[in-house]
């Protein structure tokens, strides 16, 4: 799903080491962008949905050593780390790293645009909840 992003969004929640996943940079211009289903990383995709209803939408991502996901955006979402890992990410504020915890959760408003790569040595998973 490809859809134009038209307001700035930020993360929020008590993890601030979660919630830089999910920081959207300053509203600058719209973009079209995937979303998280169909950004993917070298032509491969990296989510896969789990579930989707009229209420809701579950998609499981998942990164091995060295694979990322394209620039992308999100809707607003709950997500939850089923494997952690070390993760780079690319946004408007920036590259910065971040170490993703097992069992770790975090909420978002949604994201304007942002890019992942796992730089560390385990697969990263996480789950996204997305309400519709």
């Amino acid at each position: 799903m490809f859809s134009y992003i038209r307001e700035c969004k930020r993360a929020v929640g008590p993890m601030a080491l979660l919630a830089t996943l999910t920081t959207s940079a300053a509203c600058t211009s719209t973009s079209l962008l995937p979303d998280p289903l169909a950004a993917g990383w070298n032509g491969l995709p990296v989510c896969e949905r789990l579930h989707e209803d009229s209420e809701q939408r579950i998609l499981r991502c998942a990164f091995p050593p060295g694979a990322g996901h394209e620039r992308h955006y999100h809707a607003p979402h709950f997500g939850y780390a089923i494997a952690g890992g070390r993760m780079k990410i690319t946004d408007g504020n920036g590259v910065r790293e971040v170490d993703l915890t097992t069992g770790s959760s975090f909420t978002s408003d949604g994201v304007i645009w942002h890019e992942v790569v796992n730089i560390g040595d385990t697969t990263t998973v996480y789950l996204i909840i997305e309400p519709k």
